[in-house]
């Protein structure tokens, strides 16, 4: 068969505007979209069971908890320009995020949870001359990570889970004469997280979490056309996908008895993904082969760092106040970067509050803005895409999150 790279639907859909480095979106409750995701070591109640299961054994309410919360994205639109002009835009996203987590009542040593979260994706479409190379670019995710966590003694506990990940990805290109490319595929796949805590007193928490690398497999169909439509492919695609592993080492301290600051830093192994090789179920006509949808995608990723920082404020018996600050890497080389994926570092901004409304009920809400790096390209990073040279700016996103925390 042959094997045409660049199944961006998963690259590109997650765009460069997501809320960490290329398409993960590590902000799937209150909590961490109030403390920008630094929520490791300091992971309690309901939500715990996905940042950290290895915490819920240390969390001091025995009762079951239940955190059902609702996260709305809004995506700016990011403007390009080529030799001082101009190219174009992308469309303006609004999108929203349900998530749901589980801890189980304290069993002793024992407990368990569950988590339904989005991992990673969002979408990318231009409005114009952008079209003939991303028209949609869409990755829609669900994962269910159920987890389980054994106290060894006072001090030291494990846990870990399994993850299922549901994907389904888009990909439309169109020039308006003719050639285009039309994609769609999904899949169900698996993998696994670790979680360690180390509590060597009662002020300091320190923790480990590690989620393994798990490749999307994606499987469905593809229309592409050449040669002002006279040429087509319509039938069976397949690809691969990675959705990277990621290590966080974070440490929490009690500085007072109302506050607590974490911090968190998080390696994504984002050199997983190289290169992508989109497999047809027969040998495309030549003038297909030589489109622009054939040329081999070569991404040459680079794992990249995450810094966090998070800071926890008990006001009083019924208000909790949180703010929080990273910086982000990006994985992308300048080389390599398409209409599909202008990613650069950023700086993320957050805060929130929670009131505790009665002894089993908690409402929250949480902001996040996430300011993206002015991308500048030159002649010399020696981009094929943009061969004098690019700028993409205007990058941003911002998300407000709300919810309750039930307890029984």
């Amino acid at each position: 068969m042959k094997k045409l790279a660049l199944f961006s639907a998963i690259s590109l859909a997650a765009t460069g505007q997501a809320m960490a480095a290329a398409y993960k979106l590590p902000e799937s409750s209150i909590n961490a979209t109030a403390l920008s995701a630094a929520y490791v070591a300091n992971a309690h109640g309901a939500d715990a069971s996905y940042y950290n299961p290895a915490a819920m054994v240390f969390d001091s309410d025995s009762r079951a908890a239940l955190e059902a919360d609702l996260t709305l994205i809004h995506l700016t639109s990011i403007s390009n320009f080529q030799l001082g002009t101009k190219i174009d835009d992308t469309k303006e996203e609004n999108i929203p995020v349900p998530t749901f987590h589980y801890i189980s009542p304290d069993m002793g040593n024992w407990r368990y949870g569950l988590s339904v979260v989005t991992p990673g994706g969002l979408t990318k479409r231009w409005n114009g001359a952008a079209k003939a190379a991303a028209e949609e670019f869409t990755l829609k995710t669900v994962e269910i990570n159920p987890t389980i966590a054994y106290k060894l003694n006072d001090k030291f506990s494990v846990g870990g889970g399994a993850r299922v990940i549901y994907s389904k990805g888009v990909v439309k290109s169109n020039n308006g004469a003719g050639t285009s490319r039309d994609l769609e595929g999904d899949s169900f796949d698996f993998g696994y997280n670790l979680a360690f805590n180390y509590r060597p007193t009662d002020e300091l928490s320190l923790a480990l979490t590690y989620r393994s690398k798990i490749d999307l497999t994606e499987k469905g169909d593809a229309t592409l056309s050449a040669a002002g439509g006279a040429i087509t492919y319509s039938g069976p695609a397949t690809v691969s996908i990675p959705i990277p592993a990621a290590l966080s080492l974070a440490a929490a301290y009690d500085i007072s008895d109302r506050s607590t600051v974490e911090f968190v830093y998080e390696r994504t192994y984002w050199s997983a993904y190289d290169v992508l090789d989109f497999d047809y179920a027969s040998t495309l006509h030549p003038a297909l082969a030589a489109s622009s949808f054939a040329v081999p995608g070569i991404k040459d990723w680079s794992d990249s760092n995450t810094y966090r920082i998070g800071l926890t404020h008990n006001l009083n018996s019924k208000w909790t106040l949180m703010a929080g600050f990273a910086y982000d890497e990006t994985p992308a080389p300048k080389k390599y970067i398409g209409y599909e994926l202008p990613d650069s570092d950023a700086k993320i901004y957050s805060f929130g509050a929670k009131y505790k409304s009665s002894e089993n009920l908690t409402i929250g809400a949480a902001f996040l803005y996430d300011q993206k790096d002015k991308l500048t390209i030159s002649a010399a990073d020696g981009n094929a895409t943009f061969p004098a040279g690019a700028v993409f700016e205007d990058a941003a996103a911002y998300l407000l999150t709300v919810g309750l925390e039930y307890k029984f």
